[in-house]
């Protein structure tokens, strides 16, 4: 009708994204080959191709992790690997094409018939669900439940560590509380998500937001059941809608999932449904994984971090293995966050100090070097971003060498000419972030910036270095980790850990804590642009800005080899997921 028009969202992604096809990022002039159930298999295969293509059913997917999962509730999930095993279990309105290159970046239906219906001036979303889609228990999938689900991620006293965009989207000065405060009869007092029949939900935004479609089709967009709603232990027992049921859950071990009956392929036209059973081990040693993964006894890392430098060296100097493995250049980047609540960090250009002091070279090489770790990062945009530049290198970080004399000069402007001492925080379960941290403390020590290194267990993240009180109390001035696309745009990317409105008092993932009005209004005039190109320019100038308030230290714009069992089938590389597809494995030889 007038005033309206129908977003064809799966061919406009490609426009927005400006995204190439999925490049293999090592030597893909390596020869070596291996043939599996009729197929060949080839370094860096599963970057542009499905390998081992199959629709045979039975047997265990056995997926193993050197770190438990933040969370198995959608409101909490956030770790790029948990938002992938979620597509396991969980079904949102739209969702990324289960496709290999550029084309699995395209948002396709999943519990919506179609794309959405949106107002003429942007700020209202439309959808249309299908029928006969069911939970696990077999109750009817509503409207209702996608608003409660949304609904939830506004309790952040009860499920904090979760995405805020839901919030910022939908919160237009109600205070909304969440479904365990809320005082409508039907917990559904969220008065910008419409529900005017079980079939028919709508979203009311605060401004223009072309990313909205990316927001909810996170994990956060999921269906929750009322009834089945437990707060906080909700993630010990979830609720499916999608083709695997949890069969047991220990947040600390792992999980088992088995097939959900009431998953109709005929409503999912993305997921497959082939092994029986999928295992989810969770170990503390990564080296004993990594054995495990070549031996054949494990079939693939779930966190797609990268294998540790044992088994790297055993599977690229072995044709066989390599055959199996891949690096691409996955979206995230590697780095050190400067904490500006933490003196002298506070400073500007003791934060300068700090990245020209920095050897770019060893933190490459901490990272696994150019083929397991990745290309040395020169700023705050990935590659496979429209908007970033390569080549927009401010602190003249790609010739590889620290620069102590610069650093020294930005010591002395800070009112420290003989250096200061910090503390560098690094999760105690990452072995490359862990090598990193050493690399970085070697270096900033001829400059006299004495770094301790503190390490935490890694699933502490959102209460540790996502809580601005604890960093503050800790003096943690540098804090190790890494970044992937919420969804690839420079406003997915850039936006949670540099805009202003994302900082949380837990789950913090802005750990610099920048807020800066200028950074913001670039975030937020390319939410409101048309224009693909203009957008990016925005999000451009905003990566430009915080680069010159040095607030990061990028390391490396990251690869990662990970090895996977030539056993699996339907192998791929999701652009958008940032690593191997789960939803559509399946293991050759039915065990």
């Amino acid at each position: 009708m007038a005033g309206k028009t129908k977003v064809m969202v799966a061919g406009a992604a490609a426009l927005t994204l400006g995204l190439t096809a999925a490049c293999g990022g090592g030597s893909d002039k390596n020869s070596s080959t291996t043939t599996n159930g009729g197929s060949t298999s080839t370094f860096n295969a599963s970057t542009t191709q499905i390998v081992n293509p199959s629709d045979k059913t039975g047997g265990t997917l056995n997926l193993w992790s050197p770190q438990a999962p933040d969370s198995l509730d959608p409101a909490i999930a956030y770790y790029a690997w948990t938002i992938n095993f979620s597509r396991l279990y969980s079904r949102t309105l739209m969702t990324y094409a289960p496709k290999p290159g550029k084309d699995g970046l395209t948002l396709v239906p999943d519990l919506a018939q179609a794309a959405p219906t949106i107002s003429a001036d942007g700020k209202t979303y439309t959808y249309k669900l299908k029928s006969g889609v069911k939970f696990d228990d077999g109750s009817v999938i509503t409207s209702k439940d996608i608003k409660y689900g949304i609904e939830r991620t506004f309790a952040q006293d009860v499920l904090p560590n979760g995405p805020l965009y839901a919030i910022q989207d939908l919160d237009q000065g109600q205070h909304y509380p969440g479904p365990y405060k809320d005082k409508d009869p039907n917990k559904m007092g969220l008065k910008t998500v419409e529900t005017p029949d079980d079939s028919t939900i709508i979203f009311h935004l605060a401004k223009p937001n072309a990313n909205f479609p990316y927001e909810i089709t996170m994990p956060i967009g999921a269906p929750v059941p009322q009834k089945r709603d437990t707060g906080e232990k909700y993630a010990l027992a979830p609720a499916s809608s999608g083709p695997y049921k949890f069969e047991s859950i220990n947040p600390d071990t792992g999980a088992t999932l088995v097939k959900n009956p009431n998953w109709d392929p005929s409503t999912d036209s993305v997921r497959k449904q082939l092994p029986d059973k999928i295992v989810l081990t969770v170990t503390t040693n990564a080296d004993d994984m990594d054995a495990r993964l070549i031996a054949g006894t494990a079939d693939l890392d779930a966190s797609q971090s990268g294998v540790s430098t044992q088994a790297r060296t055993q599977i690229l100097t072995n044709d066989k293995l390599k055959a199996n493995a891949a690096n691409p250049n996955n979206g995230f980047i590697r780095y050190a966050a400067l904490a500006q609540t933490v003196a002298p960090l506070d400073n500007v250009d003791c934060r300068k100090a700090i990245i020209y002091a920095s050897d770019p070279t060893t933190l490459q090489t901490a990272r696994g070097g150019p083929i397991a770790g990745g290309d040395i990062a020169t700023n705050m945009l990935p590659p496979n971003i429209l908007g970033s530049d390569v080549k927009y290198d401010p602190y003249n970080r790609a010739q590889g060498k620290p620069q102590l004399d610069l650093a020294k000069q930005e010591l002395q402007k800070c009112g420290h000419p003989n250096g200061f001492s910090t503390t560098i925080a690094v999760r105690n379960n990452k072995p490359a972030e862990i090598a990193t941290a050493t690399a970085l403390q070697a270096a900033l020590k001829p400059a006299g910036i004495n770094a301790s290194i503190f390490q935490y267990d890694g699933k502490l993240i959102g209460s540790i270095a996502g809580s601005p009180a604890t960093v503050k109390a800790k003096n943690l001035g540098i804090i190790i980790a890494g970044w992937g696309a919420d969804f690839a745009t420079g406003y997915g990317y850039l936006a949670p850990i540099a805009m202003g409105s994302f900082i949380a008092q837990s789950g913090n993932f802005n750990f610099p804590e920048i807020n800066d009005p200028a950074i913001n209004a670039a975030f937020t005039k390319g939410l409101s642009e048309q224009d693909p190109a203009a957008a990016a320019q925005d999000y451009a100038n905003a990566n430009h800005l915080v680069m010159e308030g040095a607030y990061y230290l990028p390391f490396v714009f990251d690869k990662a080899l990970n090895y996977y069992n030539p056993r699996l089938t339907n192998v791929y590389f999701n652009q958008a997921l940032a690593m191997v597809d789960f939803s559509q494995l399946g293991v050759s030889d039915g065990k």
